[in-house]
């Protein structure tokens, strides 16, 4: 039985996790495009259930349409769907926006705040969307977890929770603060470009040697020429001597 990592080795192999991972992607960054505090979040509660590709291609017409949280909080939810029909949900985020605009409006002077408590007030916006925003803009300290950081925790055996608050409370204990910002990043593009859901590219993964691999199921073996020679004559065989059926009696 193997032993098991004391909490000294799992920092130490988190960080050399994320030293590789950033030597390998040293462009890691958000992928949703802004200009704005306002624009980041409009764009990171569109992303939900969205590639960041699609939710690019929707956004340039709707800020230009609604530059600021005033013209959000003016408007209809009906106002806002043509913008984001091709986002999925766009209805709910319709809502979820023009009511999150109010809010700001009314209680935050039209400013995003940059606490996430705050944030997390605000309709349509849940822990990670908030800390997304947050370690984005300089605000609180986070390690959002969504689905990729979420399922590469685990597979590097940082935390064995399904809860996101919980993954989050794993991965904010092996690394330092200072790294929860770019680490949340790296292991969102680790996820999309290498460590995938189904069939992860082990092979060419820069941190294969530092990761116990957990939940990932080995791939099937190719058959060889006389494998799969010997399983078909096997099978010709068999139907050769398998017997007749007896006819009924008359």
């Amino acid at each position: 039985m193997p032993r098991r990592e004391t909490v000294v080795e799992k920092k130490q192999r988190a960080l050399a996790v994320m030293d590789r991972l950033e030597a390998d992607m040293p462009d890691a960054r958000i992928e949703l495009d802004y200009r704005t505090p306002l624009e980041l979040l409009v764009a990171v509660i569109l992303s939900a259930q969205c590639t960041d590709k699609r939710v690019n291609l929707v956004t340039p017409a709707l800020f230009q349409r609604f530059p600021d949280a005033h013209t959000y909080a003016g408007a209809e939810p009906t106002d806002v769907e043509p913008f984001i029909r091709t986002c999925g949900l766009y209805r709910a985020k319709a809502k979820n926006i023009v009511a999150a605009a109010k809010a700001l409006v009314e209680e935050h002077a039209g400013q995003v705040p940059l606490q996430r408590a705050l944030l997390e007030k605000l309709p349509g916006v849940g822990r990670k969307t908030a800390g997304v925003v947050c370690i984005h803009l300089g605000g609180d300290a986070a390690f959002p977890v969504d689905t990729h950081v979420k399922r590469l925790a685990y597979r590097l055996g940082f935390t064995t929770q399904e809860d996101p608050d919980k993954v989050e409370a794993d991965m904010q204990a092996v690394l330092p603060a200072e790294r929860w910002t770019l680490g949340h990043q790296l292991l969102v593009w680790h996820g999309r470009r290498t460590c995938f859901a189904r069939s992860p590219a082990c092979e060419r993964c820069v941190v294969a040697e530092l990761c116990p691999k957990k939940g990932v199921r080995a791939p099937a073996r190719a058959k060889g020429p006389a494998t799969a020679l010997a399983e078909a004559s096997g099978a010709a065989t068999a139907k050769r001597t398998r017997p007749a059926p007896a006819r009924a009696r008359p």
